[in-house]
């Protein structure tokens, strides 16, 4: 091979990558945006996660990227480690379509002009689609069509490339010393970890037969000892993942090894005996995805049965060193494989921004409990609670800021936007109780105890805050904007509650039936749980705001005023006589 062709063949190389890049994102935006989610999910037995492996790896054009993924569900608890077997078999199974649509599109022998105009014509109708519809899922499959031309277009140029290599007595050479199987296999095993995609190099095996020199005899191990090399970047992925994490990727690595033992092993006894003649004859691009897709189809049927024993392998050679199988800890829901997959990463957001929220909330009420009867154990747990919040806040706030150095649709950033307005104001109401955890304590250190006035209409007040709170959880849980639409006139009540209160405390201070320093706890008292209710308006302004994108906070009441006005003034009576009439009544 001379220069050009070299520069030919690399230059062919990258278009073939990144057509395969190209094309998986195209059908991942055509298949939609929860292929990932329905992976978690889906996955009861053995067999539909071998279907669903298939499918999945069909359309992101990755067995690696599939099996990246598993790992991080286990390593988030999400799957349990038996489900995943079955996902990893049938990724095998599915990333075996690159090498079929070589073969349907006849790039084989010499690349012939029929190919390449085929090509150029779907090239054509690709670039109509992408630049000139306005609909997303045409310009989608305008992706796709595209994707196919920039693939087959490297192939083709690598194929060209590649040609004078059947002239080249160095070349001849080497392909002779291959054919030794077990060489073969490692040949195989070091070009799919350089190039980190086994579609890819059998893409470029399917290339390379084209010079007629490679027989069956090198192409079988190498599309084997190429299977087995798709797991370098899945093992990669393992380091840093808990006990479950590395086992998921060590069950990927055992099940090609085991897989190309039990096939090749009696393959080569029954040659020794038989001597295929198909071992003799040059390697045909056809001829290659046939048997990437035989060896890959038996290895999971013979394996399928036995996915329990690959579990228990892994089990013992993967041992926990602590002595005890790990828990599932909430941070690990944010697991930083799933930043390449935006919609599993906002699912597993959401269900952290739940358990954010929850703790939050349960804070405020057990904070409450205090100011009746305090218990010491009670507001230690308070404190370990808000430590809990503090770490999902830092967690879940870096992690959606990473999140969004990613290529995300206008969805996807309106919920990550809900998900960060609902983060500040979450670990506020925490702090609050806190807070208000302390002036329970300080009550109860000095002996100190409220009026029977104060005492009932702080009861009051307090039934009120409870009612927001819960209004709020609700309504960011089940995106209910019934419910969220009832915060703003509640808070509204709840400060004129709090500006009356003040009021009448001062009275009493003043008229000698409070002290001034029982004054000064009931009015932080107050403070703190005004804030609350403030910071619970924002969440469900902000849960407002996701019914309708273009309405801004500070539009917020404005357009109750002027769409909901009767609705907004019903509720703001209703909560007045719920709870601001009762005020000063006992």
């Amino acid at each position: 091979m001379n220069i050009a062709n070299t520069v030919s063949l690399l230059g062919g190389l990258a278009f073939f990558l990144f057509g395969m890049s190209l094309l998986g994102e195209g059908l991942k935006r055509v298949a939609g945006s929860k292929l990932e989610i329905i992976l978690a999910k889906l996955t009861s037995t053995t067999f539909k996660g071998v279907l669903l492996g298939a499918l999945v790896t069909a359309v992101i054009q990755s067995s690696s990227a599939t099996t990246v993924m598993v790992v991080g569900f286990v390593n988030s608890g999400i799957m349990k480690l038996a489900n995943a077997v079955g996902i990893i078999m049938g990724a095998n199974i599915g990333t075996t379509a690159t090498s079929w649509i070589l073969v349907l599109a006849g790039v084989e022998g010499s690349g012939g002009i029929s190919s390449a105009t085929v090509f150029a014509f779907v090239a054509f109708i690709g670039i109509i689609l992408y630049f000139f519809c306005q609909k997303q899922t045409k310009k989608n499959i305008g992706m796709i069509l595209l994707a196919l031309s920039v693939l087959m277009s490297g192939m083709q140029s690598m194929s060209g490339a590649m040609a004078p290599l059947k002239q080249s007595p160095v070349f001849i050479d080497f392909i002779s010393a291959v054919s030794n199987p077990i060489f073969a296999i490692l040949v195989g095993i070091a070009v799919t970890a350089v190039i980190q995609s086994c579609s890819a190099s059998i893409g470029i095996l399917q290339a390379l037969s084209i010079t007629g020199v490679i027989g069956y005899d090198v192409a079988i191990p190498m599309v084997i000892g190429m299977c087995i090399g798709a797991c370098a970047p899945v093992l990669l992925s393992a380091i840093g993942a808990n006990i479950n994490g590395k086992r998921t990727a060590f069950i990927y690595l055992f099940f090609n090894l085991s897989g190309a033992l039990l096939l090749m092993i009696p393959f080569y006894l029954i040659n020794a005996i038989l001597h295929f003649d198909i071992l003799n004859q040059p390697a045909t691009s056809l001829g290659i995805a046939i048997i990437n897709t035989v060896f890959k189809i038996a290895a999971t049927l013979l394996l399928m049965p036995f996915s329990g024993l690959l579990v228990k392998l892994v089990t013992l050679i993967e041992k926990d060193k602590s002595g005890a199988e790990e828990e599932e800890y909430e941070e690990n829901l944010l697991d930083d494989r799933f930043l390449n997959y935006p919609p599993l990463a906002l699912e597993q957001s959401g269900k952290t921004m739940d358990q954010m929220s929850c703790a939050a909330f349960k804070n405020i009420t057990k904070s409450i409990d205090l100011l009746s009867t305090f218990d010491q154990v009670k507001y230690d747990k308070i404190m370990c609670r808000e430590e809990k919040v503090d770490r999902f806040e830092d967690r879940l706030g870096s992690y959606l800021v990473r999140l969004h150095t990613k290529p995300l649709n206008d969805g996807e950033n309106l919920v990550s936007a809900r998900y960060l307005s609902y983060l500040t104001n979450v670990e506020r109401i925490s702090d609050h109780s806190v807070k208000i955890a302390e002036l329970a304590q300080e009550l109860n250190e000095k002996k100190l105890a409220f009026s029977p006035q104060a005492s009932s209409d702080l009861t009051i007040y307090i039934d009120a805050v409870k009612e927001i709170c819960q209004l709020t959880l609700e309504s960011m849980q089940n995106m209910d904007y019934m419910l969220a639409g009832k915060v703003k006139p509640l808070e509204e009540i709840i400060n004129m509650m709090a500006k009356n209160l003040k009021i009448g405390h001062i009275q009493r201070v003043q008229a000698g039936q409070c002290t001034l320093e029982l004054g000064f706890i009931f009015n932080d008292l107050l403070n703190n749980f005004e804030r609350v209710s403030a910071h619970c308006s924002n969440i469900a302004i902000t849960v407002l705001e996701s019914q309708d994108s273009h309405l801004k906070e500070h539009d917020y009441v404005g357009s109750l005023d002027r769409s909901n006005q009767n609705t907004y003034e019903l509720q703001l009576q209703f909560y007045k006589n719920k709870y601001l009439d009762m005020i000063g009544k006992n």
